[in-house]
């Protein structure tokens, strides 16, 4: 029995974590160009 490699129950489960940077970025700009163009919008509305 001693002779059976030692598996760690861990490293089967163990995966890279995805790249999320590229997520992360588009996230931003998406909510960048949400909140400048209700800005835009609300500057419209206040001017009028």
């Amino acid at each position: 029995m001693s002779d059976l490699p030692k598996k760690n129950k861990h490293s089967s489960l163990q995966k890279e974590d995805p790249n999320l940077r590229g997520t992360l970025i588009s996230v931003l700009l998406l909510g960048t160009f949400i909140a400048v163009s209700w800005f835009g919008v609300f500057a419209i509305f206040v001017s009028r």
